[in-house]
């Protein structure tokens, strides 16, 4: 038989040991706080009713004496501070004469460019306007495969539009919208003038910048469905930050123009075979590469002693080192394999550099 007393002890020593479990698996496990995501419209409609006021519509006229097809041009964007800093692509306002700036509350207003980053298809508004709907700003590193996402934007000028979809995958890149791509794919539908506005998840938070939808190769082709791009978040943040603290993003240059080192290529060039690197098609003039001697045709092996697998990751390497960084590069030239050093500079701001680290 047991005593009531000593009952109380063995139910008080459980929960203490339960308690002290559960905590250590919040400690490493901290997104077990997080609610799971609703699995019925009524939640996504709470989604909504927290992130859409903070989306906003974009309205774009040419400069003076100039016509763009379907004037006035339509886009989206996304409150993401107090101060009216409004998040959207570069491509919604880029060579614009006129912007106007709609919320969802109805005011409009002309806003101000804080400033832009082409590489990465990002602009960054800001309106004059008080009492904001201001967005809460998710996180896309964790975001997987499958989680239910909603577009919210002005396409063909219906503003306020919400479409549901998931996430069809995530790192998409090589797409060619911009020099620096880490896209969130997802099929919720994404139409001319979605660009700018929010990807949700179901809690209302920003995850991403709608960007880009596949669209026809050509006339009489079947138009892809379901195939829409999103900038992700954590991007977005950095972009911004930079943007509002130094008027631009500071990128460490090479100037290089690279492509993938192709399997059949490595023989050829007197490597061996199954060696991996990129291969350089041009070196821009006057540049950090230039200066250090690396050549047209040179084979580039390894940055600062890590492999280099493709251009798109050296690419990145070289963007993430602020410029003045002294790097090694390993250097296949007609068979000779040799190490040189480059100083880097500021990547200038824009693309028609041929987009090379």
């Amino acid at each position: 038989m047991i005593r009531p007393a000593a009952a109380l002890r063995f139910a008080a020593q459980s929960i203490t040991a339960g308690l002290a479990v559960a905590f250590i698996a919040v400690v490493l496990r901290p997104e077990l706080l997080l609610a799971p995501q609703p699995a019925s419209t009524s939640g996504w409609a709470d989604a909504v009713a927290v992130g859409a006021p903070a989306v906003v519509s974009i309205y774009t006229a040419a400069p003076a004496g100039l016509a763009w097809p379907g004037n006035p041009g339509l886009g989206s964007g996304v409150i993401i501070s107090a101060e009216g800093h409004v998040a959207t692509n570069w491509h919604v306002i880029e060579g614009a004469g006129d912007i106007r700036v709609q919320l969802a509350d109805g005011r409009s207003t002309t806003p101000r460019l804080v400033g832009a980053d082409p590489d990465t298809e990002l602009a960054l508004l800001q309106i004059d306007l008080t009492d904001l709907p201001v967005i809460r700003m998710g996180r896309s590193a964790r975001l997987r495969a499958g989680e239910v996402v909603l577009a919210v934007g002005n396409p063909f000028g219906l503003s306020q539009t919400v479409t549901q979809g998931i996430v069809s995958a995530v790192g998409r890149g090589e797409l060619g919208v911009a020099t620096f791509e880490d896209f969130i794919q997802t099929d919720a539908a994404i139409n001319l003038g979605n660009s700018g506005g929010a990807l949700l998840d179901t809690r209302g938070r920003l995850i991403g910048i709608n960007t880009a939808v596949v669209g026809a190769a050509a006339p009489g082709d079947d138009t892809p469905e379901g195939i829409g791009f999103a900038i992700p978040v954590d991007l977005v943040r950095e972009v911004t930050q930079q943007l509002l603290r130094d008027g631009r993003v500071i990128r460490g240059w090479l100037g290089v123009e690279p492509i993938d080192l192709a399997p059949g290529r490595a023989s050829l060039l007197g490597l061996e075979a199954g060696t991996t690197g990129i291969e350089l098609l041009g070196v821009a003039p006057d540049s950090p590469a230039q200066v250090a001697g690396l050549q047209r045709g040179d084979v580039l092996l390894s940055l600062d002693g890590e492999p280099l697998r493709h251009s798109r990751q050296a690419l990145s390497r070289v963007a993430a080192k602020p410029p003045g960084t002294r790097v090694v590069v390993e250097v296949a030239r007609r068979g000779e394999i040799f190490r040189i050093e480059a100083v880097l500079r500021e990547r200038p701001p824009q693309r028609a550099l041929r987009d090379g680290p």
